[in-house]
């Protein structure tokens, strides 16, 4: 009896992305696994199984041992933080996590921060010594400045070459 390897990765772009690096390295995944609305997907003649999943429940179901390895975002990693170790960038999907204000945005005293990501956030803002304090929405991030819920957010966003970096406003950072 062969020793089935469970991966654990959401679906959507990542799923697609890790699928075609695993048919660039040899595995025989069929195309139409891709579009499946299956959660579990057993590929017992190339001995692997992936199980897909929510983004923030990959490390979860690494910690506790139902997956064998994960392909997850690292934002999703540097957010929960979970007992488990990063093996290998796959160089997919690549992002940053940036801190974005509106473009005549001022400091002040307090300050409120939206983000999905609130432990990433408030350790960012505390290891640069501001007090600040993190909202935590789901959805639609960008629109916390516009309607005066917070004065900045941190939030995902697609890397960008250094000549569109320096055309930004200057109220983005990364962290």
């Amino acid at each position: 009896m062969s020793e089935i390897i469970k991966v654990a990765m959401p679906k959507g772009r990542i799923y697609k992305k890790a699928s075609a690096l695993f048919r660039e390295a040899g595995f025989h995944i069929p195309n139409d696994v891709d579009e499946t609305r299956k959660l579990v997907i057993p590929l017992p003649e190339i001995g692997m199984e992936f199980i897909l999943a929510k983004p923030v429940d990959v490390p979860t179901y690494v910690e506790y041992g139902v997956a064998d390895i994960g392909i997850v975002g690292k934002d999703v990693l540097m957010e929960e933080d979970r007992d488990v170790y990063e093996l290998l960038d796959l160089g997919i999907a690549r992002c940053r996590m940036s801190v974005i204000g509106l473009p005549d945005w001022k400091p002040g005293i307090h300050q409120r921060v939206a983000t999905k990501y609130p432990n990433v956030a408030s350790r960012y803002f505390r290891e640069q010594g501001q007090q600040v304090e993190v909202i935590k929405l789901n959805g639609s991030i960008e629109l916390a400045p516009l309607i005066g819920l917070a004065d900045r957010i941190v939030d995902m966003v697609e890397t960008w070459s250094d000549a569109q970096r320096e055309r930004t406003s200057g109220n983005g950072a990364y962290i």
